[in-house]
C-alpha cells in the first residue's frame, strides 16, 4: 500500500502508529504554532499549545522545531533535549525556556570530522575545544551555539561517550548530524544504521529556529546493506518530512542546512558514475534537494571530504565544505589540501550572515599560507599562495616590499605543505592517504625575486588579510 509521498508499506493493510500527544510550554505558559513532528508528519500546536497526531509507523522520536526565541533543555553540557523516544509515556509534553539573549543576532559554531579513533585523539581535541572556547569569550553576551557535520567518530561507536564528556567543557548546546563513520554497519538495512547516533543524540532529521534563520539538520549517508558501503542519498521519507517542515517557513527566509556529506563538489552536476567512489563523495541526487531549497536564501554546512571548500551555486544557494578537526586523521593538524584543523564561524545579524574560517590555534587574521619560489614543484619560480576559505567574490593579489602588484592567478594544484606531510611515513600512518588537489592555490611569480613578498586577501565582506610569504618548513 503506497502513503502520501511514495512510500510502501507491506502487506493488506496500512500500518497505523501511536496516537502522540502532549503540550509545549514555557515556564507554564502554552506556546501556540510551535511544529511538533515524528520526522515524518509537522504538525502546529493549538492555543493550549497542545499538539495530536498519528506517529508514522516507523519513527522512533517525537520532538520540536524549536522557536526563535526559546531554548531546549542541554544535557551533558551540549545535547540539546528537543525529543523524546516514542512508546516510553503516554504524553509528550515539551517545556523550552526563553532565550535570554537576543537571538536575531547569534553566533554559530561549525565542527566537522572530529572522527574519534581512539581516546588518545581527545588530548588534541581538547586543544581545539579550548581554542575554540577561547574565541568565543569575544562574543559576550550574543546568543552562540553550535552545529557539527557528523563523523563523530570513525567507526569506533564506544567513544561516544567519551566524545560528550570532551564536548560537555563547551556549556552550549550542539546540534549534530549523523556521518557515515557514525553509523552501525553490517546491518540488513539503511534503517538499522542510525540506532546508535539516535541513542547519544536523538533524531537524525530534525529542525529549529534562531533569529529570522531556520536551521535544518539531515541524515544523507545511505547505508546500502552491505558491509560498510554507503553512498550519498536522500531517501523520501526525508524529503516528505521536509516538505512539510519547509512550509511553515516563509519564502526567502534564510535556511541554514547542514549535513554530513556534500550536495555537490562543482558548480555543475558532474556526469554520473555508477562507482563507490562517485557514489560517496558528494549526494546523488542534490538536484532534488536544490529545487526543495530554490524559495530560500540557502547555506548548506557539509563535511566528509577533510578539506575546505566553498561552492557558490546561484545567488541564493551556497555550500561550505568544511574542513576537518581532525585535520589528516589525527597524524597531522592540516587538512590533505593544506587547510589547518579548526571550525568554521557563522555571525547572523537579522537577514545578514557572514562568515570565516577558524585555524585552531591561530588568529582570526590567519587566512591563507603564503610560500616564496621554490616551494612548489609545479610552479618553482611562483610565489604560491593557499586561501582555504576562498569563494568567487575574494580578491588574492602579491605584494613586493608592500607594494600591491596586481592579482594572482587562480589554479588547482597541491599544496606545498600537504605534499610533503603526506610523504613523511613517520607520521602519516595510513597508506591510502595522499594530498588532495585544491582549487584554492593562487601563483604569480614576483617582478623581484629579491624584494619581502607578502600575499593581500580581501574577503567578500571587505575584511583584508595579509600573509608574508615564508619558505616551505615542515617539521
Amino acid at each position: 500500500m503506497t502513503l502520501a509521498g511514495g512510500l510502501l508499506l507491506a502487506g493488506n493493510a496500512m500500518a497505523s502508529g501511536p496516537v502522540l500527544k502532549g503540550r509545549v510550554e514555557s515556564d507554564g505558559r502554552a506556546l501556540q504554532g510551535v511544529v511538533v513532528s515524528d520526522g515524518y508528519n509537522c504538525v502546529l500546536t493549538d492555543e493550549c499549545g497542545c499538539f495530536e497526531f498519528e506517529a508514522f509507523p516507523d519513527s522512533r522520536f517525537v520532538f520540536v522545531s524549536t522557536p526563535s526565541g526559546y531554548l531546549p533543555p542541554v544535557q551533558d553540557g551540549s545535547v540539546p533535549v528537543f525529543y523524546q523516544e516514542i512508546g516510553g509515556s503516554d504524553r509528550y509534553d515539551f517545556s523550552l525556556k526563553e532565550n535570554p539573549a537576543d537571538d536575531t543576532r547569534h553566533v554559530v559554531f561549525v565542527q566537522s570530522d572530529v572522527q574519534l579513533i581512539a581516546e588518545e585523539n581527545l588530548e588534541v581535541y581538547g586543544r581545539l575545544l579550548q581554542d575554540l572556547m577561547d574565541y568565543r569569550d569575544g562574543f559576550d553576551g550574543a546568543d552562540i551555539f553550535g552545529l557539527e557535520c557528523g563523523d563523530i567518530v570513525g567507526d569506533t561507536p564506544s567513544l561516544f561517550a567519551p566524545y560528550r564528556k570532551a564536548a560537555s567543557v563547551l556549556q552550549m548546546p550542539v546540534y549534530r548530524a549523523i556521518g557515515n563513520h557514525d553509523m552501525d554497519y553490517y546491518g540488513r538495512t539503511f534503517e538499522t544504521s542510525y540506532t546508535t547516533f539516535g541513542n547519544n543524540f536523538g533524531p537524525a532529521c530534525y529542525s529549529f529556529n534562531r533569529g529570522r534563520v531556520h536551521y535544518i539538520v539531515i541524515n544523507n549517508n545511505f547505508y546500502i546493506g552491505r558491509d560498510y558501503f554507503y553512498m550519498g542519498y536522500v531517501d523520501e521519507k526525508t524529503f516528505h518530512w521536509l516538505e512539510q517542515d519547509l512550509s511553515h517557513v516563509p519564502e526567502g527566509n534564510i535556511v541554514i542546512l547542514a549535513m554530513h556529506m556534500p550536495s555537490r563538489l562543482t558548480v555543475d552536476r558532474r556526469p554520473f558514475a555508477y562507482d563507490y567512489g562517485n557514489l560517496a563523495d558528494q549526494t546523488v541526487n542534490a538536484s532534488a534537494l536544490h529545487e526543495l531549497l530554490k524559495p530560500y536564501n540557502t547555506h548548506i554546512i557539509s563535511g566528509h571530504m577533510h578539506y575546505n571548500l566553498n561552492i557558490c551555486f546561484n545567488e541564493t544557494l551556497m555550500e561550505h565544505n568544511t574542513a576537518a578537526v581532525c585535520g589528516t586523521w589525527w597524524c597531522t593538524e592540516v587538512c590533505l589540501d593544506g587547510t589547518p584543523a579548526g571550525y568554521g564561524v557563522y555571525t547572523v545579524d537579522g537577514d545578514e550572515v557572514e562568515w570565516l574560517y577558524k585555524s585552531s590555534g591561530y588568529p582570526d587574521d590567519y587566512q591563507a599560507r603564503a610560500y616564496l619560489p621554490g616551494a612548489s614543484g609545479e610552479y618553482p619560480d611562483a610565489v604560491i599562495a593557499n586561501v582555504w576559505n576562498y569563494d568567487p567574490l575574494w580578491k588574492v593579489e602579491w605584494c613586493e616590499n608592500g607594494k600591491v602588484m596586481g592579482e594572482m592567478e587562480k589554479f588547482t594544484g597541491h599544496d606545498p605543505y600537504a605534499a610533503r606531510m603526506c610523504m613523511d611515513k613517520t607520521r602519516i600512518k595510513y597508506e591510502w592517504i595522499g594530498p588532495t588537489q585544491t582549487e584554492h592555490l593562487f601563483r604569480a611569480v614576483p617582478q623581484d625575486p629579491s624584494a619581502e613578498i607578502s600575499v593581500r586577501i580581501t574577503d567578500r565582506f571587505g575584511n583584508v588579510y595579509t600573509a608574508p610569504a615564508s619558505e616551505l618548513v615542515y617539521p
